[in-house]
């Protein structure tokens, strides 16, 4: 985000409000990447600043042509640089140096984080590597820095279509162009939604995501006043409540759509960001009219020290919240961790802004290092500012190269998975082709584990010295360790098992399979409970489906009555294992309580409560606190097999007089 300098009221040229309006912005970033579920579109504050910054970057490009007849594009570029490079370092530095520290997932893929920022392709580097801007597991440290490279690629741009504008006479078919421009954005977002695109190509891209920088930068050439015009007059008491209500509208818009917009959703691309754009437009023209009341109630005092530091703010206030994270855990509680992450963000954006961005901007580098390292005629606070300043960069410059030389290159959830995948693909290879295998199991993502003849000295159960009670595996000192199935002749055994589930299934596969000998498996990433049925239906109608059947589905979306109807319908006699689901995500404790509702409201299903298994116990997940580690494999097979303990319950009873493979 890149709020230029602003100035005092009493200054000409300035625009009013638009401090304001950044730090309403930045604030809806704040709040939506602390307290998700309060503001789940508060992503939409990055389009607001891409409205200003398009407004604000034309109106002065426009004023210099209009002064000097000409643009001059190196002094423009350079600006530019002392504005984002300067703040942009320092983040970049100190928080690689204090992610070393941290260590952890939070420094995967360090090195081309900082080599994309660098060069403003951030962007296009996350969309190259499959990252996810919507997922809260394992994120990047320096994901933000996406919108920061489209704004800059824009700064590119934008200058040579400026001269070519000049060319043109008309204020109307100026913006006309740089609508159109813009409108060519807008339709591809929508028309890529509508294909089915991966939703964070369709964020981060900048083909499809820089509608709002041109139409900020339409409004300006539309309302940038003609060479030789008169000043205009201050606004009456009628257009002054005309304002007022175009601002409150565009205010109230924006309110609402943060409010109820889903992130990465198809209404968010065929229409809400677009309509985003308008309304923020909308404010901007209406608080930026020469004697507007409402820009001048937007920039009070602590308006406007946020709007003028909310560049710091935006840039610092991701990694530092990645790194409180992980610093004190994930148990931590939410008011801490956000508690902690706002105090330091401010604290640093405003040490930033006063000593590193404004001593840059106002003399530029070398002649700012020049001021600073001259002795004679330094002040006691220049010389301590130095010092600071030396001593940040001697400490954070050789921990940033030793960050990324040892940076790993795949998250602990991703070696889970890779894990699972592993096991998966070598029983693929290892297919002999028996009656519980027949092909495909309907599902491009992952095929379906191999069946494998069930060894009977290793069926749970098998051995009287290993049986224990129902009661006593449920216990939590033994939720590290599968607990073994009594014997009965009714009791499933892996063979008579299909499982369909996500990526935490995939991840457990090794020790489903220990606990399951036999067991069929279709488990891939980022599955919903849609897929899932699909592939039930498909096994049923083959007539490949089980006699019981677990499902372990919902990490990944919200799951409806009418889809566990669907799949109850599905397994038709067949007895269901549901397996609730663990991670920091909106929908979660939704599908808990809706799968908890359906099994007490049907015989023959039960929930596995996988997430109080593993809920506190150290090293069972990866870094994520979503996919399990090997011991989180083993809490993940005990809870199902506790689930088959109760289906044996006969108030239960449904599906077990079905005969035995």
């Amino acid at each position: 985000m890149t709020p230029v300098l602003t100035r005092s009221p009493a200054q000409p040229g300035r625009f009013g409000g638009l401090d304001g309006l950044r730090a309403i912005a930045v604030g809806l970033v704040l709040v939506y990447h602390l307290f998700p579920s309060a503001l789940p579109g508060g992503f939409l504050g990055v389009d607001i600043f891409f409205a200003i910054s398009g407004f604000l970057i034309t109106s002065l490009l426009l004023r210099e042509a209009q002064l000097r007849g000409t643009i001059r594009l190196g002094s423009f570029w350079r600006r530019r640089a002392r504005r984002l490079l300067p703040a942009l370092g320092l983040v970049l530095l100190v928080c690689s140096a204090l992610a070393l520290l941290v260590g952890g997932d939070l420094l995967v893929g360090l090195g081309r984080q900082i080599a994309g920022t660098a060069f403003f392709v951030s962007n296009w580097v996350f969309i190259a590597n499959g990252a996810d801007y919507f997922a809260r597991d394992t994120p990047e440290l320096f994901r933000n820095t996406w919108s920061l490279s489209i704004e800059e690629q824009f700064y590119i741009l934008l200058p040579l279509l400026v001269l070519l504008l000049l060319r043109f006479r008309g204020r109307s078919s100026r913006a006309v162009f740089l609508g159109l421009l813009g409108a060519v954005s807008a339709v591809l977002m929508a028309v890529l939604s509508q294909q089915g695109v991966e939703p964070t190509r369709i964020y981060f891209g900048s083909d499809t995501h820089t509608f709002g920088l041109f139409w900020g930068a339409a409004l300006a050439a539309l309302v940038h006043p003609q060479r030789g015009s008169a000043p205009p007059a201050a606004p009456g008491a009628l257009r002054q409540v005309l304002l007022g209500a175009v601002a409150l509208a565009g205010l109230g818009t924006i309110a609402a759509l943060a409010v109820t917009l889903p992130e990465g959703s198809r209404q968010s691309f065929e229409g809400g960001f677009q309509l985003a754009i308008v309304a923020a437009l909308a404010l901007v023209w209406a608080v930026t009219r020469p004697g507007a009341w409402i820009g001048r109630a937007l920039d009070v005092a602590p308006m406007r020290w946020i709007g003028e530091r909310s560049y710091g703010i935006y840039l610092w206030h991701w990694p530092l919240l990645l790194i409180v994270t992980g610093a004190l855990g994930s148990a931590a509680p939410a008011a801490l961790v956000a508690a902690v992450t706002l105090a330091g963000t401010l604290v640093a954006s405003a040490l930033s802004y006063r000593f590193v961005e404004q001593p840059v901007r106002r003399f530029g580098l070398r002649r700012s290092l020049r001021l600073a390292l001259r002795p004679i005629g330094a002040t006691p606070r220049r010389k301590a500012v130095t010092i600071a300043l030396g001593a940040v960069l001697a400490l954070t410059v050789p921990a940033t190269g030793i960050a990324i030389a040892t940076a790993p290159e795949q998250s602990t959830a991703a070696a889970a998975i890779a894990r699972g995948q592993a096991a998966l693909d070598a029983e693929r290879t290892g297919d002999t082709g028996d009656a519980g295998d027949t092909g495909d199991a309907g599902d491009a993502d992952a095929g379906a584990g191999a069946t494998q003849a069930p060894d009977p000295t290793k069926e749970p159960g098998a051995n009287p010295e290993d049986r224990e009670t129902p009661e006593s595996s449920g216990k939590s000192g033994d939720r590290e360790k599968p607990a073994r199935l009594p014997a009965g002749p009714l009791l499933p055994r892996g063979s008579d098992i299909s499982a369909v589930g996500d990526s935490v299934m995939l991840a457990s596969l090794p020790e489903l399979e220990t606990a399951f000998p036999g067991i069929e498996v279709d488990a891939a990433v980022s599955r919903g409970m849609g897929v899932g049925i699909g592939i039930a239906e498909e096994w049923a109608a083959s007539g490949r489906l089980r006699p019981v059947l677990v499902v372990g589905l919902g990490t990944n979306g919200p799951v409806s009555a009418e889809e566990l109807d669907e799949l109850y319908g599905a397994a038709g006699d067949r007895p269901i294992v549901l397996v609730n689901a663990h991670a920091d995500r909106d929908w979660i404790p939704g599908v808990n309580a809706e799968l908890d509702r359906f099994a007490g409201a049907h015989r023959g299903v039960v929930v596995a409560d996988w997430t109080g298994a593993v809920t506190g116990v150290p090293d069972a997940l990866a870094g994520d606190d979503i996919h399990p580690n090997p011991s989180g494999g083993e809490i993940y097979a005990a809870s199902v097999q506790r689930a088959l303990e109760r289906l044996q319950d006969p108030a239960e009873a449904r599906g077990f007089a079905l005969p035995r493979r």
